[in-house]
């Protein structure tokens, strides 16, 4: 897989093939991300950076 094929993830920013993640929306997340969001402790100190980075995700780019 090329660098340029794929999608980029909303959380990590890497790029995986549509069968490596979930679309959501107008974005993608990757399983590595969407496994660790569904594991981790609202009180966990990355809590509110999985946040930040899904409301990237329903914010329009062209606004």
């Amino acid at each position: 897989m090329s660098e340029l094929s794929g999608y980029q993830c909303a959380i990590c920013g890497n790029r995986k093939t549509e069968g490596e993640g979930i679309r959501v929306i107008y974005g993608f997340i990757c399983e590595d991300c969407e496994t660790e969001m569904v594991h981790t402790d609202v009180k966990d100190a990355k809590y509110p950076f999985f946040i930040h980075q899904m409301k990237q995700i329903f914010i329009e780019k062209n606004a």
